[in-house]
């Protein structure tokens, strides 16, 4: 691959650790956890001992210290697998908001369990009425004493009925000037009283992956559990979106890699009309353009995660080109890739037939592809601060 110019060799070696887990461990749980829809914790425990989960969470506090990048390595190659099963790593989804405005005591409270694999985590910023559209949540968190008191319902919560820890976005204001003005973040842990998560099962794709309705109930947590400041929880989510999309983009590039690898080895194998499939110019065609896009999309996300990794904060523009770009052609390539199959990438429990439903997943979450658009567009006209939205000149502009 084009990538291997540019990774150093401790990232390689980091991809091919990765690989050959994926390739090893994951084919044992794919179809039971897809069928069942049951969280693999057998599979998430030994990723944890190898240094797989919490691979970003600094050293100090547990984890690898991984940057962007190396982290986004292993993600890719474990969808380039199993979309359902790679999600073991963001068991730790949510952390990103403690990792960067919580207190020296929230860290090294929360971060280690999380890092070793032996606590979950979850965000909780969606509601029924609320899911781009993160300034309309209703969830309210009334100061009462020393504590606050949440009451609201999160909608589609990964790991909500398995985590240990929920990040909660809330309001604090009820009557705020703008908004997406009066917001705060918050850490409640499990077992607190008026906590309750159901599963919400039947879904299309990635179901090894816990997905919940998260109720509050007069839920009270003790100030010292806010995240940051108080009245700052839109800007901190935003800035928490725009790290997070980096690893959806990672993903996508995984799973189209990988419905790539499963179409060419059948088109080679496949005999059509007495000829092999991949003799098919008509074939040989899908797959050129399928291997064309796909290194596209992994140089993109490579450019997001380097320039994430050096500035220390990612740029939302960049951040989101790559999530929006890669997603669509992991879309792309699974349909192509199940055409090249036929039949028999419509029938059971193929791996080319769970990438299908997967890969639909990633033009929803963390931003919809429309949500990535209107970025891109903003900071073009800078509306949004970003290294794009400075056009180079051109002698006809």
């Amino acid at each position: 691959m084009l990538v291997d110019f540019i990774l150093t060799d401790e990232q390689k070696a980091i991809r091919d650790a990765a690989r050959e887990f994926a390739e090893k461990e994951f084919p044992n749980y794919a179809e039971e956890c897809d069928r069942e829809e049951k969280f693999p914790f057998e599979l998430w425990k030994k990723a944890a001992k190898l240094g797989f989960i919490g691979m970003a969470i600094p050293e100090e506090y547990g984890g690898q210290g991984m940057g962007v990048l190396d982290a986004g390595l292993v993600i890719e190659e474990f969808w380039r697998v199993d979309a359902g099963l790679g999600m073991i790593v963001a068991t730790t989804f949510g952390s990103e908001q403690i990792q960067m405005f919580g207190n020296e005591e929230q860290k090294k409270k929360y971060l280690p369990p999380l890092a070793k694999g032996e606590k979950i985590c979850c965000a909780c910023y969606t509601e029924p009425q609320a899911g781009s559209d993160v300034a309309g949540i209703k969830t309210r968190a009334d100061k009462d004493g020393d504590e606050y008191v949440i009451n609201g319902t999160k909608m589609f919560i990964t790991n909500g009925t398995i985590a240990d820890y929920y990040v909660v976005l809330a309001r604090t204001d009820p009557n705020p000037p703008k908004r997406h003005h009066g917001m705060s973040v918050f850490i409640v842990e499990k077992d607190t009283p008026g906590l309750e998560a159901r599963k919400l099962t039947n879904k299309l794709g990635i179901r090894a992956s816990d997905t919940a309705e998260v109720v509050f109930k007069n839920v009270r947590v003790p100030k010292e559990n806010l995240i940051g400041q108080e009245g700052n929880g839109f800007f901190q989510t935003m800035i928490f979106f725009n790290v997070t999309r980096i690893p959806v983009a990672f993903q996508a590039v995984g799973i189209a890699q990988g419905a790539f690898e499963l179409a060419f080895n059948y088109a080679k194998n496949r005999d059509v009309f007495e000829r092999k499939l991949i003799d098919f110019q008509v074939t040989q065609e899908k797959l050129a353009k399928m291997r064309t896009k796909i290194e596209a999309a992994r140089l993109l996300t490579l450019q997001a995660a380097y320039f994430q990794d050096k500035m220390g904060m990612p740029d939302p523009a960049l951040t989101a080109m790559a999530k929006y770009y890669s997603a669509k052609i992991a879309q792309e390539v699974v349909h192509e890739a199940l055409q090249i199959y036929g039949g028999y990438g419509f029938m059971g429990e193929q791996a080319i037939s769970r990438m299908y439903r997967d890969a639909r997943i990633l033009e929803i979450y963390e931003g919809t592809r429309e949500i990535e658009i209107e970025i891109i567009g903003r900071s073009l006209i800078g509306k949004l601060p970003s290294r794009i939205s400075a056009v180079r000149k051109h002698p006809l502009m």
